[in-house]
């Protein structure tokens, strides 16, 4: 039997390329998981509970860093920034986590990955980014992916939950996109200043006081059956995060984030086995619309970040060449 040692050297021995998938598709796995058990959780609670149960698990799976770290790993002049980005994961949950009560799970899943799309038009508008007729093609090319799925007056999502409606559920699961996008743009800003921990971290923090609010107006003491479930929110959650990290730390965003939407296939296994929801090929095929035009748009990112970078280095191989002419050049004899 191959002890745990054994199977981490051979793990680290695997190229970097081949480690960062292993990395990602673990985090596919372990969220596609967590939105499975959300979406069993809020069968007997409310979802905005559920929302303040996995903030809570959350933040008690990130202490062990905080107590490495101590508070001075938090030491920020941004908390204005991090309050903000807090608020809007709040409301991205909540209306998250209700979607996946009203719509089938894997079409909830497939209309998460809209985030890039929205990310890119709120570049443009918010960022004021320079978005080049390529990555707008690719961005309208994912959203026939949307209708794809959506399928209006063609019999799109059909109600899987007692709350809501499924149009209500689909208008949820896009207004979560819409937020999660903004956010992504304020983690970006966040992250030329801040470790990736204490981002974590401040999320989780603010998160859990954050989320007890509108559950408090909902609560009902869960059933001692269902903790072991609520207590898995945090451990899904916490490892998803720690294998997303470390797959971008292995390899560029552009390699890695294709293995992303293996969440997809997990999501249609947990689907079918878990709540009894056969899989849509339409789905599926708006699915693969969409995570292409996202994968194009990663693509497009990483070349136009290449394309400043060499600028930038031949401006500055420019400027110390002319500084090293001149300080090559013989100084001007006295008159």
């Amino acid at each position: 039997m191959l002890g745990s040692d054994h199977v981490r050297r051979r793990f680290a021995a695997l190229p970097q390329p081949v480690m960062a998938a292993v990395w990602m598709v673990g985090a596919a796995l372990f969220f596609a998981g967590l939105s499975g058990m959300i979406r069993y959780l809020s069968e007997s609670l409310h979802p905005f509970q559920v929302t303040f149960f996995r903030n809570l698990f959350g933040l008690v799976f990130m202490l062990p860093w905080l107590c490495r770290a101590g508070f001075g790993g938090l030491r920020t002049g941004r908390l204005k920034l991090y309050a903000w980005r807090s608020f809007l994961s709040l409301l991205s949950m909540l209306c998250g986590f209700s979607a996946l009560t009203m719509i089938p799970f894997d079409q909830a899943i497939a209309l998460t990955f809209t985030v890039p799309l929205f990310a890119t038009v709120g570049a443009a508008l918010i960022l004021h980014e320079v978005v080049r007729a390529r990555r707008w093609t690719a961005t309208i090319i994912g959203f026939i992916g949307v209708l794809i799925i959506v399928r209006p007056g063609f019999g799109g999502p059909a109600m899987v939950g007692a709350a809501g409606s499924p149009t209500l559920g689909v208008g949820l699961s896009m207004l979560s996109a819409v937020i999660s996008a903004q956010i992504t743009l304020i983690v970006k800003n966040l992250a030329r200043t801040e470790p990736s921990d204490a981002i974590v971290t401040y999320m989780v923090l603010l998160l859990t006081p954050m989320s007890l609010v509108p559950a408090l107006f909902v609560w009902q003491w869960p059933p001692w059956s269902l903790w072991p479930w609520i207590v898995s929110l945090g451990v899904l959650g916490s490892t998803g995060h720690m294998c997303y990290i470390r797959s971008f730390a292995a390899a560029d965003a552009s390699a890695v984030m294709p293995y992303d939407y293996t969440r997809m296939i997990f999501a249609a296994v947990i689907g079918y086995l878990a709540f009894g929801e056969a899989p849509d090929l339409w789905t599926f095929v708006g699915a693969a619309v969409i995570a292409g035009a996202a994968i194009y748009i990663a693509h497009r990112e990483v070349l136009r970040k290449q394309s400043t970078a060499i600028r930038a280095a031949a401006a500055a191989g420019s400027a110390g060449l002319e500084a090293g002419d001149v300080a090559a050049a013989p100084a001007r004899p006295p008159l």
